[in-house]
């Protein structure tokens, strides 16, 4: 089971960048697919990109596309998320969670889907 750790949140002006970073605690990280969710206050937990075991394949949801991006470091067992062009709609607290897929490309982006995750990080951002 791995234990994830997010960081990078912060309270930010529109249009700024963040960077969010979830790291393992030293699993085969290769065996694990990556997703990062985000939960506003009231609303439910949603999927916001996911990146496959090797880094190989991405996903988005169609709101952070072109703005969010998704990448891995498996030598050092971390997962970025970087946010340019913040917007308000992006506040909320932001998950990364991890799950064993069945194949190489897999990135899924069912919140049920995955079986680890880790506390969360607020970002929030002013208009």
């Amino acid at each position: 089971q791995v234990q994830l750790v997010e960081s990078g949140g912060g309270l930010v002006q529109a249009g700024d960048s963040l960077r969010l970073s979830c790291a393992d605690s030293g699993h085969t990280f290769t065996s694990y697919a990556v997703g990062w969710f985000r939960q506003a206050p009231g609303k439910e937990r949603d999927f916001v990109a996911a990146i496959s075991r090797i880094g190989n394949v991405v996903k988005y949801v169609d709101s952070v596309k072109g703005r969010f991006f998704i990448s891995r470091d498996n030598a050092k067992n971390t997962v970025s998320l970087q946010m340019n062009s913040l917007k308000p709609e992006d506040t909320a607290v932001y998950y990364c969670a991890a799950t064993r897929p069945s194949g190489v490309f897999a990135t899924p982006y069912i919140r049920d889907d995955y079986t680890s995750w880790g506390r969360g990080t607020q970002v929030t951002v002013s208009s």
